[in-house]
């Protein structure tokens, strides 16, 4: 439904902190159904861990939560050149079930639960397949730059 160029229209994020490879479902108001695919040329695993690569939990909650952000941008008919930006501004509820690392093709999932005043929670999911690897409530929040 949407590839990483028209992602690019929605997320201001670029390599190596572009964490949405492409967009499967989106259902405007409701939810996003998009994925990362995770391959060993990472820049983080580099570190954690040379010798046991494992994708970092607080970039799966990231890649979440930019999947949430395409959502909202899309959902608002905004985008980052009309001077909106979508921070992530908490995360609730988080558990890691299961390891991310290299050849996974993660899945991220994200409902709007709530929106007041700009403050948008999310419920969130990231899958490896079927796999839950991650879960969260994710708030973003809208604001003019």
């Amino acid at each position: 439904m949407m590839d990483v160029n028209e992602i690019r229209k929605y997320l201001p994020h670029r390599y190596p902190f572009l964490l949405v490879d492409r967009v499967t479902e989106l259902n405007l108001s409701d939810s996003i159904v998009a994925y990362k695919n995770v391959t060993v040329n990472e820049p983080f695993f580099n570190g954690h861990f040379p010798d046991h690569p494992v994708m970092p939990g607080v970039l799966i909650i990231e890649a979440m939560a930019q999947a949430a952000g395409v959502l909202g941008f899309k959902t608002m008919d905004k985008t980052p050149e009309d001077g909106s930006i979508y921070y992530f501004v908490g995360a609730d509820n988080t558990r890691f079930k299961r390891p991310v690392v290299p050849g996974d093709r993660l899945q991220l999932e994200a409902k709007i639960i709530t929106e007041r005043r700009g403050i948008w929670k999310f419920e969130c999911k990231a899958t490896v397949e079927g796999e839950l690897a991650c879960s969260a409530t994710i708030l973003c929040a809208d604001r003019k730059v």
